[in-house]
């Protein structure tokens, strides 16, 4: 069960820095977005992280494992930048992994990566045409888990100040439409619209799971929408065919239901 309602209060927070000692989950997951990323500079190694990232033949090939592990492939140049994001992501995920605990946590992940991946393959298949020669730039690698990471601080601790540099003092809800402002200069860029459409998702499930509850009163309350939408539409089918049609009753003014054979 998520919390029922986020925490819209909170301490001022260094870039999501808090206490406790650090979850071993997330150290693995540092460790494996390092590893994965290093072995991408090697010919013997790199065959594999193309099979693990995000790609075109996830419907030319049926490579279906892709929806699940393109974010888990470090991505980035052998340059300072990838430990930098790699340090971001570590201090927001501790602060959510606590708040969360290991299997709402990982829940949270699973849901909004396999969400993004989906409708990011959608929108490639329909509009192919008008994206960029690159599709999925956008959400690859630890990029993908610092928007559902980020997201997720954002609605848990709303009103936490995080000091940007260290200098900047910014509520850390901003930061569910910094990081859709983000993705759109991205996609400026990139013309990665597949990508930018799946930040989108994560962005917004990762709100709505965490602000409603739990996942699963979410999807309940999904299906019920569909399930009334479902029987309006039988109700008005059945009126159509059975001839049925509303009449006014000026003579008597009744209260009872105007809808006759």
């Amino acid at each position: 069960m998520f919390s029922r309602m986020p925490s819209r209060s909170g301490p001022s927070i260094r870039f999501g820095m808090s206490g406790g000692p650090p979850p071993s989950d997330i150290i693995a997951l540092i460790a494996v977005l390092f590893v994965t990323f290093s072995m991408q500079f090697f010919e013997s190694t790199r065959v594999v992280i193309d099979l693990l990232r995000l790609s075109p033949d996830v419907w030319r090939r049926g490579f279906l494992w892709q929806l699940g592990t393109y974010p888990f492939v470090g991505r980035g140049g052998p340059s300072i930048w990838i430990l930098l994001e790699l340090f971001i992501l570590y201090i927001f995920a501790k602060d959510v992994f606590a708040r969360l605990g290991r299997r709402n946590f990982w829940h949270l992940v699973a849901w909004a990566i396999g969400a993004a991946s989906v409708c990011a393959v959608l929108v490639e298949l329909l509009a192919g045409s008008i994206t960029g020669e690159a599709p999925f730039t956008l959400i690859q690698g630890q990029r993908m888990l610092l928007v559902i990471v980020l997201a997720a601080f954002a609605t848990l601790f709303g009103n936490a100040t995080i000091y940007l540099f260290f200098v900047l003092p910014v509520q850390a809800r901003a930061f569910l439409w910094i990081e859709v402002l983000i993705a759109f200069l991205g996609f400026l860029g990139s013309r990665d619209l597949s990508g930018f459409v799946a930040v989108l998702v994560a962005v917004g499930l990762t709100y709505n799971i965490l602000s409603r509850g739990s996942l699963r009163k979410l999807l309940r309350e999904g299906y019920l929408r569909l399930e009334q939408q479902r029987i309006k539409w039988n109700l008005l089918r059945m009126r159509k065919k059975r001839g049925m049609h509303v009449v006014k009753d000026d003579e008597k003014k009744s209260d009872r239901d105007p809808w006759i054979h």
